[in-house]
């Protein structure tokens, strides 16, 4: 089944999907000939892991008071 969004390249050697960026949702060519996959180019390769390397992706948590200890506080 193929997702909304995607499409099927086929050639002669091998099949490649059209998938969105994930940076900027343009096209991008999810297969061996595109060197920056799943990003369609050099740049949207560059912001995505500059906002890795920032820690742009974290996952919020709430940490706890600093007067309080860090664990489950049902096993204090």
């Amino acid at each position: 089944m193929q997702r909304p969004g995607t499409s099927i390249m086929r050639s002669a050697s091998h099949t490649s999907r059209l998938v969105n960026c994930p940076a900027c949702g343009g096209p991008s060519v999810y297969g061996p000939e595109n060197s920056f996959r799943p990003f369609c180019c050099a740049r949207c390769k560059s912001v995505d892991f500059g906002a890795w390397a920032s820690e742009g992706f974290r996952v919020p948590a709430e940490a706890p008071p600093d007067d309080q200890a860090f664990g489950d506080p049902r096993l204090q």
